[in-house]
């Protein structure tokens, strides 16, 4: 089966072809831009299908980060992702980014997973050593993070590890693509379908002083 995965919950945006019977990526495309998510993703899709010189029609599934993240780049990838499943006719799912960053950095043991929300607050999860869930993902201010991670007896690992552990160093922000194209090529999309993932509501509020009296 062929998997396109997308990533656009971060500060990046890429795209990916995975061949499960090989597991193989076999094209690749993205960069991280910052914002204008909407404008580049298909055309890093493209130049992912002309990388692994493949076409819309041979993919079998597509897998797309569902966040915490970016609240614009999660809307962007999630959207995307399910006007292709649609148009494809095939299945799509979702994932999260905090299981992609600990299916990156398993090693056998408990591992806390943790990015930087900013403001300070943190996004974190728990996960077993073999790799399953031990907590549901959630948002913690940096003070109540620590006091997680003081208690925790394996690894502490993401973008805000260094904030709950100071002997730890500073991990950039963002997941692999290949990463997230194997762990969606197992989801079950009866389960895990390609919903945006927020832990915390949009910067952007309504202007209460603005709004327009209805008749």
């Amino acid at each position: 089966m062929i998997v396109l995965a997308i990533d656009t919950a971060g500060t990046g945006c890429y795209a990916a072809l995975y061949d499960t019977d090989q597991d193989t990526v076999l094209g690749a495309a993205g960069a991280d831009i910052g914002r204008g998510h909407a404008e580049r993703l298909m055309e890093f899709v493209d130049a992912a299908l002309d990388a692994a010189g493949m076409t819309l029609h041979d993919i079998g599934r597509i897998a797309v980060t569902i966040g915490p993240g970016s609240f614009t780049g999660i809307r962007v990838g999630v959207a995307a992702a399910r006007g292709l499943a649609l148009a494809l006719g095939v299945p799509a799912v979702g994932v999260s980014t905090l299981s992609a960053l600990a299916a990156d950095r398993q090693t056998g043991t408990s591992l806390l997973v943790a990015m930087d929300a900013k403001r300070d607050e943190v996004y974190w999860q728990s996960f077993a050593a073999d790799g399953a869930e031990a907590s549901p993902p959630a948002i913690a201010t940096v003070a109540a993070a620590r006091e997680l991670a003081a208690r925790h007896d394996g690894i502490v690992a993401g973008s805000a590890a260094h904030m709950l552990r100071e002997e730890l160093p500073q991990e950039a922000d963002g997941v692999s693509i290949s990463t997230v194209a194997r762990l969606g090529a197992r989801l079950d999309p009866a389960s895990h379908l390609p919903k945006p993932l927020y832990l915390r509501g949009p910067d952007a509020k309504p202007q209460a002083g603005f709004a327009i009296r209805r008749a």
